[in-house]
């Protein structure tokens, strides 16, 4: 099947769900039922930092995209730095190790391959779409060809729907059912003001805060922005 026809049958399907064929949920489940996945989600991101998750269509998709988040590591994070698909067939064992905190817990809710397709038009980079398996094996020939249409076609749904906003504000279609950690976010820019480094690295230093001392991110974060946590450089170059 050329990509025209590809590219028609994935239109016709998102057209006629008699839904908004470009609502971020449809996008999820168009993606995983066009590929023959257990599940899909689409990760957004800026820079070197992950802004959350636009989508998910159920809660193993969504627990891969909250651990890459929380995580910094993972197949959509890959992908988007390496802007080429990063392909898993057997998370459970496999051929090279990487992702050492994502792929154990990711294993245990039952993925056994996941796929990283990254999120591009033109120059512009917006994240990767994520493709789950409850089984492994690779991606057939037809699934892989299918999965470069579907980034293709989400990346330009994406800036489509974010052409409507407010300079600054998501646009509200794709924030509804979005979980992009605002909370989160304002804090690394907090810290990244009171350590003087960028707004990635101090994402960073707040996962390694919270890994180190066993609370959730999303209460770091909290502290940050209530002032009931700061972080300083100290004498020696470190931080606290």
């Amino acid at each position: 099947m050329v990509d025209g026809d590809r590219r028609s049958r994935v239109l016709g399907l998102l057209i006629g769900s008699g839904d908004n064929p470009l609502c971020a949920s449809r996008l999820c489940e168009v993606c995983a039922q066009v590929t023959g996945m257990s599940g899909a989600g689409i990760m957004l991101m800026s820079g070197d930092v992950p802004r959350g998750s636009l989508c998910t269509t159920d809660k193993v998709s969504d627990l891969i995209e909250q651990l890459q988040f929380l995580l910094g590591e993972g197949p959509c994070v890959d992908a988007y730095h390496q802007d080429w698909p990063v392909l898993e067939p057997d998370l459970a064992n496999p051929q090279s190790s990487r992702w050492p905190a994502f792929a154990g817990q990711a294993a245990e809710a039952g993925v056994r391959a996941v796929f990283g397709f990254p999120l591009q038009v033109g120059s512009v980079r917006l994240g990767a779409l994520n493709l789950y398996r409850d089984r492994p094996g690779p991606l057939t020939d037809d699934q892989h060809a299918d999965a470069l249409v579907l980034s293709d076609l989400v990346a330009q749904s994406v800036l489509v729907l974010q052409a409507t906003a407010q300079p600054g504000a998501l646009a509200a279609e794709l924030e509804e059912g979005a979980d992009l950690h605002f909370t989160v976010h304002q804090a690394s820019g907090m810290v990244s003001v009171q350590l003087g480094v960028s707004v990635g690295q101090a994402l960073i230093r707040l996962r390694a805060y919270a890994f180190s001392n066993g609370i959730p991110l999303s209460e770091v974060a909290e502290s940050v922005i209530t002032r009931t946590l700061r972080f300083a450089a100290t004498g020696d170059g470190s931080y606290n």
